[in-house]
């Protein structure tokens, strides 16, 4: 742990007797905010009642200017107060003041309005000040004996917070973390493009992006260079910067589409490339070195996006087509150093972009840690799918509300209160189960997002009290098992939701299950993870082209005692196995030639 500012090994021990130590401190420091305040408003309040009380306001009638009121009020005051700076005498009965009287107390004083000083009650005023002068010995008190107090407060932590109040987070463990994930977002990348500084001083120019106190920086300039550098509050990079990012070691999923010209050849070549490795503060080029070339048309795609461009030539050139397409998509991502492929051999007019395309490297398969809750490439925690340019990220949640998002790999999920998490599709379809508290009922529904706002959550079930989310699952066809209580013994029955109800607006209460509330409910194999099992075990194999039955480890006689039918082509249409069919008794076989398929349902 960092004590003092010194990294230091401590014992549980030490640990709490440090933490202890700092509460006891954070205590004083409030008894003496406390002790200011008290003091603070008895000076207030006495001032007030001594203006009030012997009418010192009406010594300001006849002033005529506002430095002889300020004088008029301080002599009059010091009649009936003593200060630090003017002390009491022998004798002397003036109040004696907390602190000196300011030019700004006396500027309070003339606020007072009229019609606050004619309700003015002298008994309330001198039951308020007399609470303020208790309050204040008692935090005199607290202060002289602060560790009995630093007691008291842990023992009322103890009797609020105690029995019945149990931690209610989990403890659990933590899976292998890198560096770049447990960095934090704690400062701010700002750019001024035509003089050419980047930094996070820089408050008054353009702001990129949040990022690393330690994050290292990308940046490019239009004459087709670039160079990475450690972030600081003003750094120089090359003036008429185009783009400027936070920059991640061994990034292959960010492309970088470009097209130059070459100063010496007059051509413009386009390439494709990634920047993976580099030497930090060193000055790449990205053109052909030649004098004269510059960058045309520059993009920054972070999940390899390919795009569709306008290229629009000089009127004066010599070119028969001077408006065409051109497609990155075509190119190959390649190095950085590479040289490109000819666009075109005349003066370039302008590019525009036409489209972005999907990402050419393919869609990214997407986990959730259901630790931490952050998303990952790295096969750790829940899969969530394959996510290409444009996918969306669906979230429903415990308390009956869903979400859609960008995919953002820096966000994090909070996983105690997500139910299910998926990609999301417009044809995606949410199945729910859910208390209705107001009327007592269980419901079903099954609706499709209408909703078009991103980042923001929508209750899909009634908001009134009691109603509560027991299932939700954007299966296409989901069936569960729920168990309710009719007196005391239990009830278990199965449903399959697709059947039940048919999809309905987002909005609409759905169909009623039962009168009653569900003791549990449990989620079933799909058929089709059913037969997918199937297969796993070698039993049927519907993509094969043999029907076969594997002979390992299975028992003939078993075998056929749970065969509930067999079928001849010639007599009807195969058909997959019906995995919900009861068992039924063998119907008489009639013969069968070769090449006939035979079809077993267990």
């Amino acid at each position: 742990m960092i004590v003092d500012n010194k990294p230091m090994f401590l014992s549980v021990s030490e640990i709490l007797e440090i933490s202890t130590m700092q509460t006891k401190e954070l205590l004083r420091r409030e008894l003496d905010i406390k002790k200011s305040e008290l003091e603070e408003k008895w000076h207030n309040a006495s001032l007030e009642k001594i203006f009030i009380e012997n009418r010192i306001y009406r010594d300001i009638e006849e002033c005529e200017s506002w430095e002889e009121v300020i004088s008029t009020i301080d002599a009059g005051l010091k009649k009936y107060v003593a200060t630090p700076s003017d002390p009491l005498g022998a004798g002397d009965t003036r109040l004696m003041m907390m602190r000196d009287i300011t030019e700004e107390d006396i500027v309070r004083l003339t606020e007072i309005k009229i019609k606050r000083i004619s309700k003015y009650n002298k008994f309330k005023a001198d039951e308020m000040m007399a609470n303020l002068l208790s309050e204040l010995e008692q935090v005199k008190h607290d202060l002289l004996h602060l560790t009995e107090f630093s007691i008291a407060y842990f023992e009322r932590l103890l009797e609020k917070y105690g029995k019945g109040r149990e931690r209610k987070t989990v403890i659990t463990s933590f899976d292998s973390i890198e560096i770049k994930e447990v960095v934090a977002n704690n400062a701010k990348l700002y750019v001024d493009r035509t003089e050419g500084f980047i930094g996070m001083g820089m408050k008054k120019d353009e702001f990129v992006c949040d990022c690393s106190d330690i994050a290292d920086i990308i940046a490019f300039t239009k004459d087709g260079k670039f160079k990475v550098v450690k972030i600081a509050d003003k750094v120089f990079v090359g003036k008429d910067i185009i783009h400027t990012a936070v920059w991640l070691k061994s990034d292959e999923r960010t492309t970088y589409n470009l097209i130059y010209l070459d100063g010496k050849t007059g051509k413009s070549f386009a390439k494709r490339f990634n920047v993976t490795a580099i030497t930090r503060d060193k000055e790449y080029d990205l053109t052909q070195g030649t004098k004269g070339s510059k960058i045309l048309y520059f993009t920054a795609n972070p999940n390899g996006e390919s795009e569709l461009v306008n290229i629009q030539l000089t009127l004066s050139s010599t070119a028969k087509k001077k408006v065409f397409d051109f497609d990155f998509a075509d190119l190959a991502i390649k190095g950085r150093a590479s040289q490109g492929n000819v666009v075109t051999k005349y003066p370039v007019r302008k590019v525009t972009q036409l489209s972005v395309g999907k990402s050419s490297l393919g869609a990214m398969q997407i986990y959730m840690d259901e630790v931490s809750g952050k998303l990952n490439q790295d096969e750790r925690g829940k899969y969530l799918g394959a996510f290409d340019t444009g996918s969306k990220l669906l979230s429903i949640y415990k308390d009956g509300s869903y979400e859609i998002n960008e995919l953002d790999l820096n966000k994090k999920y909070d996983v105690n209160n997500i139910l299910e998490i998926g990609n999301y599709t417009e044809t995606s379809v949410i199945s729910a189960v859910y208390y209705e508290g107001e009327k007592g009922w269980t419901m079903v529904k099954r609706f499709k997002i209408e909703t078009s706002t991103y980042d923001q959550k929508f209750v899909f079930i009634p908001e009134t009290p009691g109603t509560k989310l027991y299932f939700a699952s954007m299966d296409k066809s989901p069936s569960i098992k729920y168990v309710y209580n009719i007196g005391k013994s239990k009830e278990e029955k199965e449903v399959s939701l697709a059947e039940f109800i048919d999809v309905k607006g987002w909005k609409a209460l759905g169909n009623k299950l039962i009168d009653a509330k569900l003791v549990k409910v449990e989620k079933l194999a799909s058929e089709l993870e059913a037969e997918d099992k199937i297969v796993a075990d070698g039993l049927y194999n519907p993509d094969s082209g043999e029907d076969t039955v594997s002979d390992t480890n299975v028992d003939e006689s078993a075998l056929s005692d749970k065969t509930t039918e067999i079928k001849l082509p010639s007599e009807s249409k195969p058909e997959k196995p019906d995995l919900n069919k009861g068992k039924e008794n063998d119907k008489d076989k009639p013969g069968y030639k070769p090449g006939d398929t035979i079809e077993f349902d267990f």
